[in-house]
């Protein structure tokens, strides 16, 4: 399927993006939708170092070696890990 950009259904909302059944289904929806240009950049997050505040957390150390092990595997520093874990989870927990 061949279809031009400009024939695909702009998206300008995330509540418009259905949950889907199966990969196939996902597949036939983007080939006639597309994500607006601006929802998209809405979504980037951009960390903005000034509105930054430091916190301290206490962790047991045993939990802190393996979130450090899992953070290597992925070759990211723990802490910036830490930072996306709870990204990603405040993110869910709006959803619902």
């Amino acid at each position: 399927m061949n279809t031009a950009s400009s024939d695909l259904k702009p998206i300008r909302a995330w509540k418009d993006v259905p949950v889907f059944d199966s990969d196939e289904v996902e597949g036939k929806f983007w080939a006639a939708h597309q994500l607006e240009p601006r929802l998209m950049q809405a979504s980037i997050h951009r960390a903005d170092v000034r509105e930054s505040t430091t916190i301290t957390l206490r962790f047991d150390p045993r939990m802190l070696s393996r979130i450090k092990r899992v953070a290597r595997r992925r070759y990211l520093n723990y802490q910036s890990m830490i930072k996306q874990w709870l990204s990603e989870r405040m993110e869910q927990e709006l959803k619902d």
